[in-house]
């Protein structure tokens, strides 16, 4: 278990002392539990949210598409693959 080290302090009106008190005598959890309880839950929710790409069916098989079927490399990018292998080779091969 991890050790408690931080803590968090707010103001907040009178009115939303009351809600919070209420929703966490419900649940029956301390004040403080039901704070925090509830404000770990939101934070993973929106991580989450924010970790995930959202996509329409078309862009899914457009991307699909492209990875079966991928597009010739440019000029520029087959000359930008070779000036990086030549790099990687020269820096691989040099004695430390």
């Amino acid at each position: 278990m991890e050790t408690k080290t931080e803590r968090i302090s707010a103001r907040i009106t009178h009115s939303v002392y009351s809600t919070l008190s209420e929703a966490s005598q419900i649940l029956g959890a301390s004040l403080n539990h039901f704070i925090v309880q509830a404000a770990v839950e939101k934070a993973l929710a929106i991580i989450e949210s924010e970790r995930k790409i959202r996509l329409s069916r078309a862009s899914a098989e457009h991307i699909c598409q492209l990875m079966e079927n991928p597009p010739k490399p440019k000029s520029r990018m087959v000359e930008s693959i070779k000036a990086y292998k030549k790099d990687l080779f020269f820096y691989q091969s040099r004695p430390y």
